[in-house]
């Protein structure tokens, strides 16, 4: 919908045929409306977390709403996802487009983004992201939508089997700012480059599983910057439903929704409670404005931000 770019419903098939909808949201707008955890949306300027909410283009320093304790989040109090996009739809795509102002939020630049939902001939829901700035800035967008395969009220995502295409993720310290080092995955609780099940280790003793109260970081991927690899790839076994990702962002947010605590009520009138749903937010890292050994996020004025990710859905094949 317009309203933050919010993917609302994914429906797909199970492998006896049975379709339901797969992400986690609410059944009118007024939820979308009140406090959620960015269900669906499309966060932005700058998804995941700046240190301090504070980063410098040129020597010269830009102070940011923060609002994840002393840190900006997902582009500060009112992100990309409470904004209200312009709609262009034709047949099987829908492209939503968004200016946001210079110094909205403290980001530098007026910077106009549009953001295209296609489905595909491949059962595929396909992303692509496209911005310009009139001055240097920051970007890094995503969407944050929550996935709960099973199309079941009384699951969660625990038993959901988890592939990531990765050998080093960039780990956090207490407040969730990465430390700017990239570390192997062999042998930590984070590792998921066999297919493992989302709990099989969420409550072990690792340090950043501790930090993050599961899983809540990013992951390096090996093939950064194309999309025509598997990424990440994602089976429930008792619906038989498949999630394959592929994205030319250089890495993935995993998180396991470790903060929902059943307050909220979503679709059906149900409470959505911690582990309910996980996301794969394909991204750029964590603070990278802030760290010199990461991809930069910088758009220079007049230059094309492009981004592109696919979610591919299918069923086990016996």
């Amino acid at each position: 919908m317009t309203y933050g770019a919010i993917v609302t419903s994914v429906r797909v098939p199970d492998a006896k045929g049975r379709i339901d909808d797969v992400v986690l949201g609410f059944d009118t707008l007024q939820g979308y409306l009140g406090s959620h955890p960015y269900f669906g949306a499309v966060v932005g300027r700058f998804a995941n977390r700046i240190s301090n909410g504070r980063f410098s283009i040129g020597g010269v320093e830009h102070i940011l709403a923060v609002n994840d304790g002393n840190n900006a989040l997902h582009g500060g109090l009112k992100g990309f996802d409470k904004q209200v996009w312009i709609a262009n739809k034709t047949s099987a795509a829908l492209e939503l487009t968004y200016t946001s102002k210079d110094g909205e939020e403290g980001f530098p630049g007026n910077l106009t983004a549009t953001v295209t939902y296609s489905v595909t001939e491949e059962n595929e829901l396909k992303i692509s992201y496209t911005g310009i700035s009139d001055r240097d800035t920051i970007i890094n967008l995503t969407n944050h939508s929550y996935f709960n395969l099973s199309g079941r009220e009384d699951e969660d995502c625990l038993g959901h089997i988890m592939t990531i295409d990765a050998d080093r993720f960039t780990p956090v310290d207490a407040g969730l700012i990465p430390t700017g080092e990239f570390r192997a995955l062999a042998g930590t609780a984070l590792d998921f480059r066999e297919p493992t099940a989302i709990g099989h280790r969420i409550n072990a003793t690792d340090q950043q599983i501790v930090f993050g109260k599961g899983y809540d970081h990013n992951y390096v991927l090996n093939h950064a910057g194309s999309a025509s690899t598997v990424s990440a790839r994602v089976t429930e076994p008792k619906s038989g439903r498949v999630m394959q990702i592929y994205t030319t962002e250089p890495g993935i947010q995993f998180y396991t929704g470790n903060f929902l605590d059943g307050t909220l009520t979503g679709k059906g009138i149900r409470r959505y409670n911690q582990h309910d749903g996980f996301c794969l937010e394909t991204q750029h890292f964590p603070d990278s404005p802030n760290q010199k050994s990461f991809p930069s996020t910088t758009l220079k004025a007049g230059d094309f931000y492009k981004s592109t990710t696919v979610y591919r859905f299918s069923v086990i094949q016996h």
